[in-house]
């Protein structure tokens, strides 16, 4: 590891070596860490973006799927990494944002072991029921929670998730209460939805689109704080009666900490050149997936906002992870 290389050096030669490794970056394969199996969105964005990346970089991007703990496995593995650039994080709202306050013994800190390097996106979600409920409208689910407390169930692809903090949000912003029901995963999520056994869920378009083109499953909203090029035709939760309501469901690369401004440059500028490829990001789209790169300052600013805007929710949902 090159960490343990150069404390074994003087100063002077680590600084030359050091130096060196930087002008030649990169001369090896780079691992990129997924926190999650392969085939979900996380995944499948990173190996969208893999052809582009080693053909500006020069070098293979092997995708690495270490699954487990909310994507806290792999977010700790690059944090204990060499801060080389061989191995980085694609890491999500989950692992980056919302795990420092729901996990309360993480051996690491996002913010202080990780180094930012860019946004990729956001994963569009929605607010979906079964077709052949009554509500047409966010409102109308509002008004029948309201009527019948603790009866209506929203589904979540597990305790903490994304789906289940935009759910707590429903219930805190419109004073009502709702009923959690945890999955494992989504697929199970999506075929109890599909079939009626759950009410509604916050869920990814990716796999609601579909079903509601399908007449399965009927669109109230999206949860981002502005409509969706990609679904520009459904509301807002803002827009139906929520103001201040969001859930950004988003993914970043990360690397660790000390990783030297020029081996980030040269990772961030190859990210910011692939996500402004026009066929690259209409490949993305077509998996509901919106090109969002940043800068490593604003992407450090961003997580700093949202760790901030989403500990409060985590505590009053009273998440405990599995």
């Amino acid at each position: 590891m090159l960490r343990r290389s150069l404390l074994s050096l003087p100063p002077a030669l680590a600084l030359a070596a050091s130096a060196r490794a930087q002008q030649t970056y990169p001369s090896r394969p780079i691992r990129v860490l997924i926190g999650f199996a392969p085939g979900g969105s996380t995944d499948v964005t990173a190996r969208i973006m893999s052809g582009r990346l080693q053909s500006l970089l020069g070098q293979s991007i092997v995708i690495e799927n270490r699954p487990g703990a909310g994507g806290n496995i792999a977010t700790e593995a690059v944090s204990r990494a060499a801060p080389d650039g061989y191995t980085l994080l694609l890491g999500t709202i989950g692992a980056l944002a919302i795990n420092p306050t729901l996990y309360r013994d993480l051996s690491f800190d996002p913010q202080r072991d990780l180094a930012p390097i860019s946004r990729i996106g956001t994963v569009l979600n929605v607010l979906a029921v079964r077709v052949d409920r009554p509500w047409r409208s966010v409102a109308e689910l509002i008004a029948a929670a309201k009527a019948r407390p603790d009866t209506l169930t929203c589904a979540s692809s597990g305790v903490g998730g994304a789906g289940h903090l935009a759910n707590q949000q429903l219930n805190m912003l419109a004073d009502i209460r709702t009923v959690h029901v945890p999955y494992r995963g989504g697929g199970a999520l999506q075929a109890d939805l599909v079939s009626g056994k759950v009410d509604y869920a916050f869920t990814t378009a990716l796999n609601a689109v579909p079903h509601a083109e399908n007449g399965r499953l009927r669109i109230l909203a999206v949860p981002d704080a502005q409509r969706s090029r990609l679904l520009p035709e459904v509301p807002t939760m803002a827009e139906s009666g929520l103001p201040g309501f969001e859930m950004v469901d988003w993914v970043a690369l990360m690397g660790p900490r000390g990783l030297p401004e020029p081996i980030a440059k040269a990772v961030g500028d190859a990210i910011r050149a692939t996500l402004t490829d026009p066929a690259l990001v209409a490949q993305l789209a077509e998996r509901k997936v919106e090109a969002q790169p940043s800068t490593p300052q604003e992407l450090a600013r961003f997580l700093r906002d949202e760790t901030a805007k989403w500990a409060p929710i985590v505590h009053a949902s009273g998440a405990v992870p599995d």
